[in-house]
């Protein structure tokens, strides 16, 4: 990975983690953000993220990411990850416009945790040469990355991108393209049961959690992982996977109360918890 260009379209949590990850593991790293104001955002949540690694002791010192509004600046990337918000038409013809922009050999990726890649290659003229990367959040902490092979990608990719995972110290699992994927389908089926016994006064979400965390050995119960994820995006991908799957993903109508009064969880500060800045 060392001094391999790498590009992430989209600059937020995510899309700066991703750009965080392989920055600390030797690649030159491009962030394309639709403006000005957006990218100078990306460029400080990467800063930050840089800095906590030296305070952590890591060698940091002296990584850049750079940072751009022109889908060209990809032009020398091996490989461009996609992580624009979970919304199918704004991945379609973001990927569209990046894979203009790319090399006929570079490796186009989607972060997307639900959208069907064969849906996304669809609308591509390389599908062969694009997959699914999805990153967990917060990247930093995550171990793993779930590589989500579609119906025309191409046999060689499958090892690269092992590879690519691998060198930036991560863990992959492979899947094949299918509705919410395997970490999706999963933990939103918790997390829905979870809401559903919240909304019926089982138990406090306190409860709920640690009946997980402590019983089953989870790193965080299924409420509290909602909160982090963020509810809204929680929420889009239910509604996915109901109209994929069928109604037992039909999101609890708690869920969309909450997401219609803006509590989204750590993001807004207030979910099923209440998060401080910089929790």
């Amino acid at each position: 990975m060392r001094d391999t260009a790498v590009g992430v379209l989209g600059g937020g949590r995510m899309g700066a983690g991703i750009a965080h990850a392989f920055l600390l593991a030797g690649a030159r790293v491009t962030i394309v953000e639709r403006d000005d104001e957006a990218a100078a955002a990306a460029k400080a949540r990467v800063e930050q993220a840089l800095a906590k690694s030296i305070e952590r002791g890591v060698q940091a010192e002296g990584l850049e990411v750079q940072v751009s509004t022109d889908a060209q600046s990809f032009s020398e990337c091996a490989l461009v990850i996609e992580a624009v918000p979970e919304d199918l038409e704004l991945k379609a013809s973001s990927l569209a416009r990046v894979e203009e922009a790319i090399a006929p050999d570079a490796t186009l990726a989607s972060n997307t945790s639900s959208i069907s890649i064969d849906k996304l290659a669809a609308r591509l003229q390389r599908p062969e040469r694009f997959l699914g990367l999805h990153f967990f959040n917060p990247v930093p902490a995550s171990k793993l990355v779930e590589i989500v092979i579609g119906a025309q990608t191409a046999p060689e990719l499958r090892e690269q991108a092992q590879a690519w995972v691998e060198q930036i110290g991560k863990t992959p699992v492979t899947v094949t393209d299918s509705p919410g994927f395997a970490s999706s389908r999963l933990g939103v089926a918790l997390g829905l049961e979870a809401i559903r016994m919240l909304e019926a006064g089982v138990a406090s979400a306190a409860d709920i959690d640690a009946a997980m965390e402590l019983g089953y050995r989870h790193p965080a119960g299924p409420l509290k992982t909602t909160d982090i994820v963020g509810l809204d995006v929680r929420l889009g991908i239910a509604d996915e996977l109901a109209r994929e799957l069928g109604p037992r993903f039909e999101p609890p109508q708690l869920l969309r109360d909450m997401v219609a009064r803006g509590e989204l969880g750590r993001k807004s500060g207030k979910g099923f918890y209440e998060w401080s800045e910089g929790s």
